[in-house]
């Protein structure tokens, strides 16, 4: 018996209604398209020309988008093993020349990807929600990720999370712009 294979597809841009293949579900969580939207809607044409970073890659399927919509490179980062094969497969099957994919640790790697940026870029956090086993403190982590960042690397953070969690009004040099709600998730942006 084979496995059904879950799929996403790129919602606008060039490559648009081009699929995107989702890894086991049981290790990632795809991004819902009302929030895929959202941030889109909200970048606009800021992203035109920009550098988008995944930091917790999955598919590839928010960095993918913002290729579609105009970025000009997108990072991503990866740590399982076969959703990093699925995110390799997604870049080379969409736009491999302009995607840099890193497995490993984010909360290991991020220091290196900092090291190799030379400009601005937006930064997408979406980490395992903390109801996981092992991920209670997810959030901190991820917020001493955020404070890393220099300023003169952020053009935009965005933060996908529970829609529970309070997020802070300051991370490091960086303030809370807005926060959007959508069911169980919500975007936070951090400029």
């Amino acid at each position: 018996m084979t496995t059904k294979q879950f799929t996403n597809t790129i919602s606008a841009g060039k490559y648009k209604g081009k699929k995107i293949l989702l890894p086991s579900l049981t290790t990632t969580r795809s991004t819902k398209a009302i929030i895929k939207e959202s941030l889109f809607d909200t970048l606009q044409f800021d992203i035109i020309d920009e550098v988008f970073v995944e930091v917790f890659g999955g598919s590839g399927s928010m960095g993918l988008e913002a290729l579609s919509r105009g970025a000009k490179k997108a990072y991503f980062i990866e740590i399982d093993r076969q959703a990093f094969g699925v995110l390799k497969n997604n870049c080379k099957n969409i736009d491999e020349k302009n995607t840099t994919c890193i497995q490993g640790n984010s909360f290991i790697v991020f220091d290196a990807l900092l090291k190799e940026l030379t400009c601005k870029a937006f930064f997408y956090f979406d980490p395992p929600f903390s109801i996981r086993d092992g991920m209670e403190d997810i959030y901190t982590q991820v917020l001493d990720l955020i404070a890393k960042i220099p300023p003169h690397l952020a053009n935009l953070i965005i933060v996908e999370h529970m829609s529970n969690v309070e997020m802070p009004i300051q991370i490091g040099l960086f303030c809370l712009k807005k926060t959007k709600t959508f069911g169980k998730s919500a975007l936070s942006y951090y400029m």
